[in-house]
This record gives structure tokens, sequence and C-alpha cells, in this order.
């Protein structure tokens, strides 16, 4: 059910900062890209052209093929391709997969098409930028772009001043889920939350952002949820909240209703 909500999740959110996702793999976007035009997500389109097996598997794909148009009035064609779950011992059918993606597409448009791979599970650096077939003189290489959450640091990310950048930070904290006690990953949360509402980005975006947060990392106990959500409310109104003593002084509280509660059992 997670892996299918973080597809669902990413899909989101790439169409919503689909714009500083180009700016943060090509650094020249805007010269490249008439980004004031607006982008046209062709979910039907890809649909068609490679449809979803009934088979179930422990790797999510959020894949995204997208209509761009360049400084020359003409039309790119942007492939992304989001392996959720990064499952390494599938690294050869998901190559395979990029490249019948790219065929199929360029068979049918005749498009210039840029394809790109995110990897997003623990293991991410071990996938593949490549799709390689050859048999006896035929030979066929395939590369694309590859951008693993691993490839940068928690600092970069956080010093980067791309929306997309915050993205990545919040798909690495979500690696640490049951390896770190909840308290803390609530306060490494809530410190993300408190940092992007410092940003200057448009209103939009950073809801969006937010909601990515608050969906991607998630807690066993349901009360972490609540304690977020309030926090977040908090830190929206006044933004200069100290966010650890808001986690500390949750913890008080309720340790404090536990004794409460212990005494009305008593009584």
């Amino acid at each position: 059910m997670k892996q299918r909500k973080n597809d669902i999740l990413w899909k989101v959110i790439m169409e919503e900062i689909f714009d500083d996702l180009l700016r943060f793999i090509i650094p020249d976007a805007d010269k490249e890209y008439f980004m004031a035009r607006g982008f046209e997500f062709l979910e039907k389109e890809l649909s068609e052209l490679y449809p979803e097996s009934d088979k179930k598997s422990s790797t999510r794909h959020a894949d995204k093929l997208i209509k761009v148009f360049n400084r020359n009035g003409k039309e790119d064609w942007v492939l992304v391709h989001v392996e959720v779950q990064g499952n390494t011992s599938k690294k050869a059918e998901f190559s395979e997969r990029m490249f019948r993606y790219f065929y199929r597409i360029l068979e049918k448009h005749n498009k210039p098409i840029f394809a790109v791979a995110i990897f997003t599970g623990s293991d991410a650096k071990k996938m593949p930028d490549r799709y390689s077939y050859r048999y006896r003189n035929t030979q066929v290489l395939y590369q694309y772009h590859t951008l693993s959450i691993l490839d940068y640091t928690d600092e970069e990310l956080k010093k980067s001043n791309n929306p997309f950048a915050s993205v990545l930070l919040i798909a690495k904290t979500a690696l640490l889920e049951g390896k770190i006690p909840e308290n803390q990953l609530l306060s490494t949360k809530l410190l993300i939350a408190k940092e992007l509402l410092k940003r200057k980005y448009p209103k939009r975006k950073i809801r969006a952002i937010l909601v990515f947060l608050e969906n991607y990392v998630l807690f066993k106990d349901p009360e972490m949820n609540r304690i977020f959500t309030q926090g977040v409310n908090i830190l929206d109104k006044n933004n200069v909240m100290n966010t650890i003593e808001f986690v500390r002084q949750q913890a008080k509280e309720q340790a404090k209703e536990e004794v409460e509660g212990m005494l009305e059992f008593v009584k």
C-alpha cells in the first residue's frame, strides 16, 4: 500500500514542480526551454505506449511523459521515470523498460527525447544508466540520465535554492524510517518543514512539498502524525518557532497525559 501511495505522491509532486526538476538536472534549462509556456503531461499517451502489467511487484514506478517547448518554439519530449523502490535485483528489467519507452515514443512521434531515471531506494547508486543488447554483430547501447537521492549530501540539498532539492531531501529522510527513534524522525521532519516555510518559493509549491513531506515520511505511531500536523500549523503561523522545543513540549504533555490517565485508573 505504501509503495503505491509513494508512486502517486511522486507523480503529483513532479507535476507541481516540474520546472524546478528540469532546472535541477539541466543548469541552463531556462535558456533551453520556454518555461513560461508551461508543460503538457501526457498520461494517457504513456499508458497506451506502455500498459502496466497486472502482476504485482515490490517495485513501483512513477513515470511521466512531458511535452516541453524549447526557445525556438519546437516541441521536445521529456521522459521522467522515478524508480520508487530502487530494487537492485531487477536492474536488467529496469534498463530494458527505459529502452522500450524510448523506442516506442520515438517510433510514434519522432521527437527529441530526454530520458531521466530518478532512483529513491537505499541502494539507488547501484542502479543502471544504460541498456545494452548484443547478438552476433547486432549491437545496441542506450544510455539515459540518472539521478540518485544518494548522490547528494543533506547539506548540499539544504543549501540549494531549488524546490526540487527539498523533495530529494524528503526522499532521503524517508530512508530513516525504522532506523532511528520516531521522536528523532519527527524532529527531522519538522526541521525540514521549518526551513521550507522560510523559503521564498511560490506558496503553491511550498504547500505541494509540505503535502509530499507529510505523506512520504511516515510514523508507526499515529500520534506522531498529529503532532507533526500541529507543529506545521504553528510553524506556518509564526515561522520562528524552535522546533526542538516544540517536540520536547509535546513529549512532556504526552507523558503528563499518561500519568493523569494512570491516576484516574487508580481512583
